[in-house]
């Protein structure tokens, strides 16, 4: 089915802000290109993370949007969103899903998280490097991206890979809430969880999730929902990678899927952003720490 791509060029600095935005309106992937490069040289890097990839002076930014988007609309929403950047460089195409899933596959290798759990593409084989003990997440190209490859699921696969390590993760249920591509409900299942719920307001992020599950062998262990649809349990481990102002709307929603003595972590905060979700919290979590990775944040805690 095609969807509608936005594309734009603008100077690396402006880069963060530019990408914000088209997240926080619905963007089902943000792609980066080299402005400066000849045609038949450009290096798309999907997923991008500030200061993890090394940028260039200038930049194309390309957004994959549902094929229905009002481009009108769009617009409307990008300058409500930040009106001092300039949209009228804006330019719309409709692009067929393989375009993006072969870029995706071209860009994206095999990448460790902690110590032992790998995210690896289908057509890739695993790095001789990996040991024995490799925990490997396999994972198709789809529309609700989560690769591994942005900070924001870095982060979380990091926190789940230590919990695995220290046995908190052994025969325990997990809640992945903001599901998208499943990459950390699955990780959860191969590190030990006994079963994971993964929960997204997007269907086409459980149909991913799902087949993901699927193609891993842990689909048995495996439910996905809308959130009017999520049980209303409590988890010993729940991890929610969406956007901080999500993360502060759901914040009761989220603590009260928490069992006492549980472990949250949240992710998707830009830095700077952490102290007031901070306070959000500290009603219902104890020891609430927080890590960083370029310029996204993480916070974890453990439910009173």
């Amino acid at each position: 089915m095609p969807h509608l791509e936005l594309s734009l060029q603008c100077s690396e600095a402006e880069q963060p802000r530019y990408a914000r935005a088209l997240e926080d309106v619905g963007a089902l992937a943000v792609t980066m290109l080299d402005a400066d490069a000849d045609t038949g040289n450009e290096h798309a890097i999907l997923e991008p993370g500030v200061g993890e990839t090394p940028l260039w002076n200038s930049v194309v930014l390309a957004a994959l949007f549902d094929a229905g988007t009002d481009a009108l609309a769009l617009l409307a929403a990008l300058d409500a969103f930040d009106g001092d950047l300039d949209w009228t460089r804006v330019g719309f195409r409709t692009v067929e899903d393989q375009d993006w899933e072969r870029a995706w596959m071209d860009q994206y290798a095999p990448l460790r998280f902690g110590e032992r759990t790998w995210i690896v593409p289908w057509n890739h084989a695993l790095p001789d490097e990996a040991g024995e003990d490799a925990v490997v997440v396999r994972l198709d190209p789809g529309l609700a991206f989560g690769s591994g490859t942005h900070p924001t699921t870095s982060l979380c696969l990091q926190w789940l890979d230590t919990l695995a390590a220290r046995g908190e993760l052994s025969g325990r249920q997990v809640l992945d809430y903001g599901c998208g591509s499943g990459i950390l409900a699955l990780a959860a299942l191969k590190l030990g969880a006994a079963e994971a719920v993964g929960v997204d307001n997007d269907p086409q992020a459980l149909l991913a999730t799902a087949d993901n599950a699927q193609r891993n062998g842990v689909d048995a262990a495996l439910a996905v929902h809308l959130p009017a649809d999520a049980p209303q349990a409590t988890y010993p481990v729940v991890v929610a990678n969406i956007l901080a102002s999500a993360l502060d709307a759901l914040a009761e929603v989220l603590a009260e899927r928490v069992a006492p003595g549980g472990r949250i972590a949240l992710s998707g905060i830009l830095d700077g952003q952490e102290e007031e979700l901070l306070r959000r919290y500290r009603p219902w979590f104890d020891t609430l720490a927080v890590a960083r990775e370029g310029d996204w944040v993480r916070i974890d805690g453990v439910r009173r």
